[in-house]
């Protein structure tokens, strides 16, 4: 799995499609796409084009996708990786992933409620139940890794415990305001990819693109404050996924440069703000919070 990833979290599928092409063009070769984004279809043009156009090879390029919550039941495992395989035009998945520990009812009805608007949970599969779903499809040769998304360590524990194929790949929120050093250290000793989602903070409130500590070792490396927060992620050791549609911002999300091991310590000992800005990981429904400073 490259360290720089791009996340596809883009709903309108024209501006998908050109991003992704932009992407590849800039030098990015691992794409984290999931069936919830209900934009596969587009992404798979661009690759296909790309290909086509002698851009990139498909051996050349790592793509992940995320099975949804309400495809947690074992018999809808496959259909559902089959059918982001066809929408992405590719014989394979380099990783899988669950996109969030929690199972929905299962259907059409990708965010299924009752009459109140609450969230209609499936109490009928177990997380270890659709793991071993997910083990199934890589010992039948399509899916070339699989993974955790928006997961607790306990969880990942409890996953990791039970697993015949250990987890290759755990994607989670994680920036200098959210750095989950536990999780990672977990994570390392296993041999497990972190990746990183909302790298930049996601834009929100406090702006950790914004913290004096990210602009003044900016400043003195010669780079913008999220190639800072980037080159972070990087050197110490975690994936990261970043998302633009604008191009100069996408073809900086790239040119990242190791940093002074005197700026790494800063990060790690001089930020204290802790926040996390996407609340999937208590209710399995994606969704940044706006904060106030």
């Amino acid at each position: 799995m490259p360290a720089v990833g791009f996340g596809t979290l883009i709903p309108d599928p024209v501006a998908t499609r050109q991003a992704v092409t932009t992407a590849l063009e800039a030098g990015f070769r691992h794409f984290d796409c999931a069936e919830r984004y209900r934009n596969e279809e587009a992404i798979g043009d661009a690759f296909q084009a790309a290909i086509k156009a002698g851009m990139v090879r498909r051996e050349d390029v790592f793509i992940t996708t995320k099975l949804w919550n309400t495809n947690h039941r074992p018999e809808r495992v496959k259909p559902a990786f089959d059918a982001s395989r066809r929408r992405l035009q590719v014989d394979d998945i380099d990783c899988y992933i669950i996109h969030t520990p929690f199972a929905f009812r299962p259907g059409d009805d990708q965010d299924p409620r009752d009459e109140n608007g609450q969230v209609l949970y499936d109490s009928g599969v177990t997380l270890a139940e659709t793991w071993h779903a997910l083990e199934r499809l890589v010992e039948e040769g399509r899916c070339k890794s699989i993974g955790l998304s928006d997961i607790t360590l306990e969880k990942l524990r409890e996953i990791v415990a039970v697993a015949r194929i250990k987890p290759a790949a755990v994607q989670v929120e994680s920036h200098p305001y959210l750095p989950e050093w536990e999780l990672l250290d977990f994570c390392r000793q296993r041999g497990i990819v972190l990746l990183a989602f909302a790298a930049l903070g996601h834009g929100m409130e406090p702006n950790l693109l914004d913290d004096p500590v990210i602009t003044a070792i900016a400043r003195r490396v010669g780079k913008t404050p999220a190639q800072v927060a980037l080159a972070w992620a990087v050197q110490r050791g975690t994936a990261f996924l970043t998302t633009s549609t604008k191009p100069d911002r996408i073809r900086q999300s790239v040119d990242i440069s190791a940093l002074p091991e005197d700026a790494m310590s800063q990060i790690r000992d001089h930020i204290t703000t802790n926040v996390r800005f996407n609340s999937v990981v208590q209710t399995g429904v994606p969704g940044f919070i706006p904060r106030a400073r």
